[in-house]
């Protein structure tokens, strides 16, 4: 069963969203969806890399909150309701020199005032890079 409120994401519009904002700049782009996760990816390039020439481990963060933060806001009416993040963690596992990474959030927990969702962010060859956590509340779009 889809956690959606629409019955079909549009990846391509989440993507465009980002346009003139964070996601945009660092070229997070959302690439699928399942019944209760949704997967993007990011270049690691001049962009994201931390001086040493490694994925930056605050770009890891930007794509996990990006992509949870997104999830969530998927699950909502949005003419009632927003989410904003209210925690987010991150352990780094292992660097990455070049290439995309690909992050997939996966609910944990979807109440009527919290979200929880679990991102996992793996390199190409599918070795894990980075493992998030982020916690969401749910708002009147009165106070959004």
């Amino acid at each position: 069963m889809s956690i959606w409120f629409h019955e079909k994401l549009d990846l391509a519009a989440l993507s465009a969203s980002g346009a003139n904002c964070m996601h945009g700049f660092v070229g997070i782009e959302f690439i699928g969806y399942g019944d209760n996760w949704i997967k993007a990816r990011m270049p690691v390039d001049e962009r994201t890399k931390q001086p040493y020439g490694r994925l930056h481990g605050g770009a890891s963060v930007v794509l996990a909150e990006t992509v949870g933060s997104t999830a969530a806001a998927m699950t909502v009416d949005p003419s009632k309701f927003a989410t904003v993040g209210m925690e987010i963690n991150a352990n780094h596992i292992r660097p990455v020199k070049d290439g995309f990474v690909f992050a997939t959030a996966t609910s944990e927990s979807i109440g009527r005032t919290t979200q929880i969702w679990s991102i996992r962010i793996e390199d190409e060859a599918g070795k894990l890079v980075c493992i998030s956590r982020i916690t969401m509340a749910v708002i009147s779009t009165d106070r959004a």
